[in-house]
């Protein structure tokens, strides 16, 4: 079977259920999610569900060796609860040892970018606090694919191909090369190593990740790699809770999990957008996506600023997110040229991936996503385990004072954010788009298709995306293939840095999965991103 040519576009068209819906960039994890609904199981078992499998299926995305968080709507009391599965840097890593070697950034690769797995403790946390499952329950399928095989799909397949050298040099990944090579779309690829680990956490919960064999094999590989992580690390890893953070947009209440999420950029972009008519614009004239694309440079200035752990280093999000301070903001934005890169804001006092979206027919909402950062993470594989470290200290600062500097027991600033919105204090729609620093340019761009432009779920994921390609205010813009030719030339001529993206590199612009809600029907309105393999399930 020939690769994937990536040339296509879309004619999708949305799913619509009543009894309970999943939405995942795979269709054996969707399914998976789907089948724990069908036996009884709310949002959050089905996620957790969804997400294990989602760690057999397209293991370069995510996995129990990353973090996760989840925003869960619970539809009878109405309130969003914040989980943060993120994980700390070990606690004697330390910045300066980091500059003495000469390093101005945590390498990306390296046992110094490991920081401890958040998502074991996240998956049972959720599942406790919210569940009506186990983790035994609810891994099942996990299991059953990493021990019996999966066939791999064409999307993912070809990221399996391109990571290929990276996994040569990889220690203890043999799993993942089957045969000597990154398998091929339709071949049958078994996990047996990562099948015990899951099979492991199902049987023992989050302790016998975090101590026992697995935590001796975590420990062992990072340590042999030039790492500082210990078992110490491990046992003193705890998830948070807490509350997430809200704008209004167009009416509709938008949450975002707070920091050290980034959430709070898209946030920012939404509030100084929202003094314009951006309906009134046709999505592809360089006139809104010259506006939409400056709104976001302002945003990350202050997300890379204000982002790091909440417990260390809080942002000042109530000043951040007034009216008053978005008014400022949105005076810097002239219609007619891009602003040179802006700095970030001074507001007066007052974080490779995968997202998926579950609703059940309670009108229960789980927005959950889990990440190793880039592909494979580090690119280290625990000693017999299959299980894949992150790498999400690459995002932590080596500048002194930073906000988010490198400290020992800290959290870095995270690209992964789940998203939730409500009307009326019901719920409107259970999002989120994965891909580094995509996402809160794609949320606030699902966000503005859907309530600017009243398109439904599947429509607003296909929509052509842009896309500031390091998540900062100097990026270059990048900008896929369907937006108008005389569109990406009078952006450039307005001064912007532009890029053309077309075919295998469209990855850059993430994947989303969006449920809505009709709240006087219960009825669900699903949409799966054509740019990966997955679909939105329902029943």
């Amino acid at each position: 079977m020939k690769p994937m040519t990536f040339d296509f576009r879309s004619r999708r068209s949305m799913v619509v259920g009543r009894r309970g819906m999943v939405a995942a960039s795979n269709p054996l994890a969707a399914q998976a999610g789907l089948h724990i609904l069908r036996q009884g199981g709310n949002a959050a078992d089905a996620a957790i569900a969804t997400a294990a499998v989602l760690n057999v299926t397209e293991p370069a995305s995510t996995g129990i060796g990353g973090d996760c968080f989840a925003l869960y709507f619970d539809a009878q009391t109405r309130q969003i609860s914040a989980l943060n599965g993120s994980g700390r840097a070990p606690l004697a890593l330390r910045l300066e040892d980091l500059r003495a070697a000469g390093c101005t950034v945590v390498p990306e690769r390296s046992a110094h970018a490991v920081t401890v797995p958040g998502a074991a403790a996240g998956w049972h946390d959720l599942l406790q606090r919210h569940g009506s499952m186990t983790l035994a329950d609810v891994l099942v399928d996990a299991i059953h694919y990493a021990e019996a095989g999966f066939p791999v799909h064409p999307v993912f397949a070809a990221s399996w191909q391109a990571a290929e050298p990276l996994l040569r040099q990889s220690p203890y990944a043999a799993d993942y090369l089957p045969g000597g090579r990154a398998p091929r779309t339709g071949e049958i690829v078994r996990l047996p190593d990562l099948a015990r680990t899951l099979r492991t956490v199902a049987e023992g919960g989050p302790q016998a990740f975090y101590t026992g064999p697995i935590a001796d094999a975590i420990v062992t590989t990072v340590q042999e790699q030039g790492g500082v992580l210990t078992h110490e690390d491990l046992r003193r890893h705890t998830s948070t809770w807490g509350d997430p953070i809200s704008t209004v947009y167009r009416d509709v209440a938008v949450y975002e999990h707070p920091p050290n999420g980034q959430g709070l950029a898209a946030l920012i972009a939404l509030n100084i957008a929202s003094a314009w008519r951006l309906g009134d614009l046709a999505w592809d004239s360089p006139q809104r996506l010259h506006l939409m694309v400056e709104v976001m440079r302002l945003a990350f200035a202050d997300a890379r600023q204000y982002i790091a752990d909440w417990e260390t280093n809080p942002a000042p999000v109530a000043a951040l997110l007034s009216r008053e301070y978005a008014e400022t903001r949105r005076a810097l934005i002239s219609p007619e040229r891009a602003m040179l890169p802006p700095t970030y804001g001074q507001p007066l006092p007052g974080s490779s991936t995968v997202y998926l979206s579950v609703v059940d027919g309670r009108g229960n909402a789980c927005s959950f996503i889990n990440s190793l950062y880039m592909g494979f993470g580090t690119g280290i594989v625990a000693r017999g385990t299959g299980v894949f470290l992150q790498n999400r200290g690459a995002c932590f600062s080596l500048e002194p004072g930073h906000p988010n500097a490198l400290a020992g027991g800290k959290r870095p600033y995270h690209t992964i954010i789940p998203a939730l919105a409500l009307k009326d204090g019901e719920l409107w729609a259970c999002f989120g788009v994965m891909g580094g620093f995509m996402q809160p340019q794609g949320h606030f761009q699902v966000l503005s298709a859907m309530l600017d432009d009243d398109l439904n779920p599947q429509e607003a994921l296909n929509r052509p995306r842009w896309c500031l390609e390091a998540g900062t205010s100097d990026s270059t813009l990048a900008l896929e293939e369907g937006i108008p030719v005389a569109t990406m030339a009078r952006l450039a001529e307005l001064g912007h840095r532009v890029r053309p993206v077309s075919g295998r590199a469209r990855g850059l612009f993430g994947d989303g999965q969006i449920i809505r809600r009709d709240a006087a029907t219960g009825v669900l309105y699903g949409g799966s991103d054509p740019r990966k393999d997955g679909l939105a399930a329902t029943f």
